[in-house]
């Protein structure tokens, strides 16, 4: 009887400690009392803005994939992200870096155009301006640290290529006359109307 008695307050003991957050020994879990445990390493090496280097190995980092596309409009890009061993993070996400969180940064020519927490995006017509231009996604902690590889940003660039705002051209039914430019047309008979 005695040992049913002494399990009973041992399962007790544990199920406190458990709701304390203490001893379960799992990575992903940490007190709020203590800083979380150290992510990768901080470089030397920074991006444009002076947001330093977290070196990660290949096997621990994230990946991402970009595509780019017209959107069914004409007046912009749909941009869509293919994320592995990555989450974003939503807004209001406390600023630490996390092992595969955090946040992608959009760049159109080295220039930051948006920061991405959902992996569709679309990005207006006027930031892509004639010609051709290199799209990049790039993949940051949510502390501000770019998540790199071999010192290098985990980041993916697509190249497209806008061909500004030139008038679709005109398409008309088998059949009908079709007439461009000058003031009038003619009719049938060659008169100006």
């Amino acid at each position: 009887m005695s040992w049913t008695r002494r399990s009973r307050a041992v399962l007790a003991v544990c199920a406190l400690s458990a709701a304390a957050g203490c001893g379960t020994g799992d990575a992903g879990e940490h007190r709020i009392d203590q800083p979380p445990p150290a992510v990768g390493r901080l470089l030397d090496d920074t991006d444009e803005a002076g947001r330093p280097y977290r070196e990660v190995r290949d096997g621990e980092a994230p990946d991402v994939g970009i595509e780019v596309q017209p959107d069914a409009s004409g007046a912009g890009w749909d941009v869509r992200l293919r994320l592995r061993d990555f989450g974003l993070s939503p807004a209001g996400t406390a600023p630490r870096a996390v092992p595969g969180r955090g946040v992608a940064r959009l760049f159109v020519d080295g220039r930051p155009v948006a920061e991405l927490r959902d992996p569709a995006h679309r990005l207006s017509a006027g930031l892509v301006p004639r010609g051709t231009h290199q799209v990049t996604a790039r993949l940051y902690a949510d502390d501000g640290t770019v998540w790199a590889v071999d010192g290098e940003p985990v980041e993916c660039t697509a190249d497209i290529t806008a061909s500004g705002s030139e008038p679709a051209p005109t398409t008309s039914a088998p059949g009908a006359d079709v007439r461009t430019g000058g003031g009038g047309s003619p009719d049938p008979g060659g008169k100006a109307s």
